[in-house]
């Protein structure tokens, strides 16, 4: 496979990798009382880190949630869009970067993803307490705590459960491509 073929394919993981973050949430929001906190963008932003790497991975995480608001008013742009975005970035371009300089053993998937996962949420609180401050507000550690890990909870397990279950899969099948 040539480069150029290799990175048009990297380019369709991502558009389809966002195509989803469009429908997830739509699916997520009919269960009453958790389909928010499953975060159903996130997994396709992590997923595309893996498949499509770092890259392409942060393009898809910074414009998901700015698109999804422009498509469909959710989420709601200041403060929430604005600090998913640069923590779907994040959650992207580390999930990529660490899968490409680590060995392909199961383990360093949940590496990769682990790691992606908590400096998303640490960059997600930077960002927050920056617009807060901003905006003359206040964000405090209490709010990070119940924002990135108390009410996230369901979206994390759900993350470290299906993540790897379909990297794993998407490595089986050969559809991920080879570094």
């Amino acid at each position: 496979m040539t480069n150029n073929s290799k990175n048009v394919l990297k380019m369709v993981y991502a558009a389809i990798c966002l195509a989803l973050c469009m429908v997830l949430p739509l699916l997520t929001a009919q269960i009453p009382q958790i389909g928010s906190m499953l975060s159903p963008m996130h997994i396709p932003v992590l997923l595309c880190g893996f498949i499509a790497g770092p890259f392409w991975a942060a393009a898809v995480g910074f414009i998901a949630p700015l698109l999804r608001y422009a498509i469909f008013g959710m989420p709601p742009i200041m403060p929430t869009g604005i600090a998913m975005a640069f923590e779907l970035l994040t959650y992207g371009l580390i999930s990529g970067l660490l899968y490409k300089m680590l060995p392909k053993k199961t383990a360093n998937i949940y590496v990769s993803l682990i790691a992606a996962m908590i400096c998303g949420r640490v960059v997600w609180g930077i960002v927050r307490y920056i617009i807060a401050g901003i905006n003359g507000g206040s964000f405090t550690f209490a709010a990070f705590m119940a924002g990135a890990v108390t009410n996230a909870i369901p979206g994390i397990i759900l993350h470290i459960v299906l993540v790897p279950i379909l990297v794993i899969a998407l490595q089986r099948a050969k559809l991920i491509p080879e570094k």
